[in-house]
């Protein structure tokens, strides 16, 4: 298995973008939302984060978050997320025909993309790159 390089800096601030499995339009449907609502909920009642900036669009996200300062785990944060939502919309937007073996040993869904892109956002003019890309995300694949 691949193990890719990822920064981990307790107290950092993460740009991030998750994208659905095959880009499917399905993250603004209700129930997609109202599960990612109380995933993100959940999740911050046991793992805390500061939720800097988010976008969602059809078939992907971005967001900005700001761990607490004696923490770097991110992954397990995103982890526990998409599961979440996996299970509570897994009846309604499962895909048999989808799944492969892969799929299959690790126990995936066909919701999201295995991966995700992460980045440590640097300084204050990294962060306003990143913001002002979030903000116009949406402009850009219009829905403005």
């Amino acid at each position: 298995m691949s193990r890719y390089r990822r920064s981990q800096n307790p107290g950092a601030t993460y740009f991030f973008t998750v994208v659905t499995y095959r880009r499917q339009t399905i993250l603004c449907d209700e129930p997609i939302r109202e599960a990612l609502r109380a995933a993100i909920a959940t999740t911050r009642t046991k793992r805390p984060f500061t939720i800097d900036a988010w976008v969602l669009l059809p078939d992907h996200l971005h967001t900005i978050w700001t761990l607490p300062g004696d923490d770097a785990d991110y992954s397990t944060r995103w982890s526990v997320m998409k599961r979440q939502v996996s299970v509570a919309c897994g009846d309604a937007y499962r895909r048999a025909e989808w799944i492969n073996a892969s799929k299959q040993k690790r126990r995936e869904s066909t919701l999201w993309q295995r991966r995700y892109w992460e980045h440590q956002i640097r300084n204050e003019t990294d962060f306003a790159r990143h913001m002002d890309y979030i903000h116009y995300n949406p402009v850009k694949h219009g829905y403005s």
